[in-house]
């Protein structure tokens, strides 16, 4: 096919030399598409799509630094389309990918679909990872706690009134697209409200990570401890828990609660809300139509989030406070985007280490 089309190009071109009177200029540039086409298609059966094993998602450089610091990436390749800070996919011999998408919807969104469709990578068999820190509830975890999540709730698409000019008995001003009320659930006409990682990779990411040792911080230690309860006052651990998608950093126990409920209110009960960030739902966006294209396994996809910083102050704070006196904490940022490779890399490499059993799905 190939060929057939790098012949009639070159028929093309020779005819648009001698057609002067019938435009020579538009057939000459008709075939140079063609000849483009057709270098594009020899270029692509030189290079071979890379066969990817597991593909660790990570949204900006701190986050993807210590994946590579254990990876040791041994090739780098360029994907057009990526965010122009972080241009290229990270490899190993074995089959371990590391990219970087950028911070926010947008961003994740344009830089998955770019991986996707680059035809550079076989990711038909590939497991995702997305891996990344986020803001946390004390009630359900603390700093570096790391969570996988099993629901993945939008929480900026709704309706949104004023607090201050809100209805009387209401908790907060959001409430679903096209409903009248904060008790019912509004149809899911985006489809991107909600997700649902793969139920058997979730249990088997949770029970490979059991057992992972996180790390912690005098820094981080001594600020927990002025919240009264556990688990926000102890060291972190891995837990189940799900994560809430939304472009603007929020922050307070008010705010805390309107993620509680619309997670409940959008799984019907069954989510339970302990994170925050930005980019989760935008990806499985990008990966679900990766999957109606045949070119990504969908039941493929887990999702880990470690708290960076608590979403709510402590008692006798104020929540500006809170925002503010958490930046100096620098241990966070450090144990939490440690304890990413430490909770997520028993999956990457018993994936890796048993791929004959993982080739075909979960393992049972």
């Amino acid at each position: 096919m190939v060929h057939w089309l790098c012949t009639i190009s070159l028929t093309v071109t020779t005819i648009g030399s001698i057609m002067i009177r019938y435009s020579r200029a538009r057939l000459a540039g008709s075939a140079m598409l063609l000849l483009l086409g057709c270098g594009a298609s020899i270029a692509a059966i030189a290079e071979p799509r890379i066969p990817v094993k597991v593909m660790i998602v990570s949204m900006f450089d701190q986050e993807g630094a210590p994946w590579l610091a254990v990876l040791e990436p041994s090739r780098e390749v360029r994907v057009p389309g990526l965010s122009g800070d972080f241009p290229t996919v990270r490899c190993t011999a074995s089959g371990v990918c590391q990219m970087t998408t950028g911070m926010g919807h947008a961003n994740a969104a344009a830089s998955m679909m770019a991986l996707i469709y680059s035809a550079q990578f076989d990711l038909r068999r590939a497991y995702f990872l997305i891996a990344g820190i986020a803001g946390i509830n004390p009630d359900l975890g603390t700093i570096g706690t790391a969570a996988w999540a099993r629901y993945l709730v939008d929480v900026d698409l709704a309706h949104e009134i004023d607090a201050r000019q809100m209805p009387r008995g209401w908790t907060d001003g959001f409430f679903g697209i096209l409903t009248n009320d904060q008790q019912h659930k509004p149809q899911f006409d985006y489809h991107t409200e909600l997700f649902q990682v793969d139920e058997t990779l979730l249990q088997k990411a949770l029970q490979l990570s059991a057992h992972a040792v996180l790390e912690d911080s005098p820094d981080v230690a001594a600020y927990r401890k002025s919240y009264p309860r556990s688990p926000a006052n102890s060291p972190p651990r891995v837990t189940q828990c799900d994560t809430a998608s939304g472009d603007t950093w929020w922050g307070g126990s008010r705010m805390g609660e309107r993620a509680t409920r619309w997670t409940r209110l959008l799984t019907q009960g069954h989510g339970v809300y302990c994170t925050t960030q930005q980019e989760d739902n935008a990806t499985l966006v990008a990966l679900t139509r990766g999957a109606q294209s045949g070119l990504v396994d969908i039941h493929r996809v887990a999702v880990l989030r470690t708290g960076s910083d608590f979403d709510r102050p402590y008692p006798g704070q104020s929540t500006l406070e809170s925002m503010i006196a958490q930046r100096s904490v620098s241990g966070a940022i450090r144990i939490s985007t440690a304890n990413l490779v430490h909770a997520g890399r028993p999956l990457v490499e018993d994936i890796v280490a048993h791929w004959a059993q993982w080739r075909n799905g979960v393992p049972k």
